[in-house]
């Protein structure tokens, strides 16, 4: 067979669209229950996350780095859940869920680019919180408004960039069949088990960019919590501890949840994935992740409670 032949044949039998299995193994009562619950979860992190957007841009006390950072934060955490949710609440209804090859690789592109994206920002805000901590002051002469915005600008950089390496390192794989996915979204591991082509290459590539994001990423946050926690411990009076620890609790809360979710999925070998139990992570990190941030960094900060009191107020007066 020449040259011609064999390029004819490859493209013929190359994938063009992947059916997502979801939930399609629970009974219909059990859907109905998926749905309600994962439309229930999507609707709070989106009312959760503009509420703080808002919240934060309302009211001038909060017009400082960390709240800087954790209105991006918001706006990461309802892009991320975006990439998943609504595709996946719309196949519930679906007789055959399907998704093209472009959409699957656009999908896969933003959600890895928004997850390292927040992987940085994390980083960003375990910087400025040993700032607070350890250079009291001179925190504002560090934490300028243009070093803040050049940190979130390099964290959006960073993790869409690295995951454009990913992405067609994957995506430039031959899928030749079969193209079911089983999977409520184009996800890594999946994705890669459908492939007919050698993928050694596209999982060390996928390797170095976790590594090389999410690793340097918490490498760096621990190193930062370390210097933290030196700096409390200096710190004579217990309440003055409690205070310093507080501010860092939500942020660490935060970072325990993400990185921990990520490395589980991310750094295993291929022989130990489970796609029954990699659904239920996946729920987590795309879903659960998103919705609880807000509630986490707002029930335990005391500035947020007022500036939500005082909005509240205004409204009552307003009416």
């Amino acid at each position: 067979m020449d040259n011609m032949s064999i390029t004819k044949a490859w493209n013929s039998s190359a994938v063009t669209i992947f059916i997502l299995l979801g939930f399609a193994d629970h009974a219909d009562l059990q859907t109905v229950v998926l749905f309600v619950t994962f439309l229930g979860i999507y609707l709070v992190t989106l009312a959760w996350n503009l509420a703080l957007i808002f919240l934060i841009r309302g009211d001038t006390r909060l017009h400082t780095p960390m709240y800087f950072f954790l209105s991006n934060l918001s706006f990461i955490d309802i892009c991320y859940s975006s990439t998943v949710a609504p595709k996946m609440l719309t196949d519930f209804f679906q007789e055959q869920k399907t998704i093209s090859f472009l959409g699957c690789a656009a999908q896969f592109f933003f959600f890895v680019g928004l997850g390292l994206t927040e992987c940085l920002l994390l980083t960003a805000m375990a910087y400025d919180r040993y700032a607070a901590l350890s250079m009291p002051l001179l925190y504002t002469v560090i934490m300028s408004p243009s070093l803040c915005m050049c940190m979130v600008v390099g964290a959006y950089v960073g993790g869409f960039l690295s995951s454009l390496i990913q992405a067609s390192s994957i995506f430039r794989l031959h899928f030749c069949g079969p193209n079911i996915i089983n999977h409520f979204f184009c996800d890594l591991p999946p994705v890669l088990a459908l492939s007919c082509s050698d993928t050694f290459l596209s999982q060390v590539v996928s390797f170095l960019v976790v590594v090389t994001v999410g690793g340097t990423s918490f490498f760096i946050v621990l190193i930062s919590y370390g210097y933290i926690v030196a700096a409390v411990l200096k710190i004579r009076s217990v309440e003055g501890r409690r205070k310093a620890f507080n501010t860092c609790a939500s942020h660490l809360m935060v970072v325990t949840l993400l990185f921990g979710t990520a490395l589980f999925m991310y750094l295993r070998p291929s022989s130990s994935y489970s796609f029954g139990r990699d659904k239920v992570v996946s729920v987590c990190y795309s879903l659960v992740i998103p919705m609880l941030n807000p509630l986490i960094y707002s029930l335990r900060n005391k500035e947020i409670k007022d500036a939500l009191w005082k909005a509240l107020g205004k409204k009552k007066m307003f009416f």
